[in-house]
């Protein structure tokens, strides 16, 4: 099959799966305008599965930016899925610069968790990508800032961390010290989220923080975050 009917028939599976009704809810829950279809991630993630296996690396890539160019609402979460993979051989530039292309468009947290785990795992297999993700954190959408601490979120989770693992997680523990001055709910559910994680890991690191900076935090987000703290 060449590459440019994939997108063809990629669009065409998802609305074979489509529910008008879902659809009409899924809608009114994100609040976000663009087409739905109304399936379920499992259904996704079915079609996503097949497709990465019958792709090379570059058609994959080519098929996740154009569902993305869509705006279909299931679409763009078929586009993270399937660049959501541990190891990719090889581990080129391409996926991981699409992940960036699509990071300053999020526009609403569903979207956007599912590119942040396809994230995660580009960045836990070259953590050098910690400099751009900073760069995120200064970005005037808010989306895009929480998205620095979403896809780091694996660096909360090793009980025996390497030095460049502490240093990560000291970094981003910076970003956060700085986001807990904006009052937005979601940001401040962002790093409660971090805190939580890294706390069931390195208590100490998460008690500092909350020490210094949780009288400045929403009283939910720091309640959240000292949530497994003794």
């Amino acid at each position: 099959m060449i590459a440019s009917s994939y997108i063809d028939r990629a669009l065409s599976q998802l609305h074979a799966l489509a529910d008008p009704q879902k659809a009409i809810e899924a809608q009114a829950y994100h609040k976000i305008d663009r087409p739905y279809l109304g399936l379920k991630v499992p259904q996704i993630e079915e079609l996503t599965s097949v497709w990465r296996a019958e792709c090379s690396l570059e058609d994959r890539v080519q098929l996740a930016s154009d569902l993305w160019d869509s705006n279909i609402h299931e679409a763009r979460i078929a586009a993270a899925k399937l660049l959501t993979q541990a190891r990719i051989k090889p581990d080129d530039a391409a996926a991981w610069d699409l992940i960036c292309q699509w990071v300053p468009q999020f526009d609403a947290w569903a979207i956007a968790d599912h590119v942040c785990i396809a994230a995660q795992k580009r960045i836990t297999a070259d953590p050098a990508r910690i400099e751009t993700v900073e760069t995120w954190t200064t970005s005037e959408n808010m989306w895009t800032r929480r998205a620095a601490l979403v896809s780091t979120l694996p660096f909360t989770k090793q009980n025996f961390p390497k030095e460049f693992e502490l240093e990560i997680r000291d970094r981003v523990l910076g970003w956060a010290s700085v986001y807990i001055d904006d009052k937005d709910w979601f940001i401040q559910k962002a790093v409660a989220w971090w805190l939580r994680d890294l706390s069931k890991h390195d208590p100490v690191r998460t008690a500092a923080f909350l020490d210094q900076h949780g009288e400045r935090m929403k009283s939910f987000a720091r309640k959240e975050a000292a949530q497994y703290l003794g």
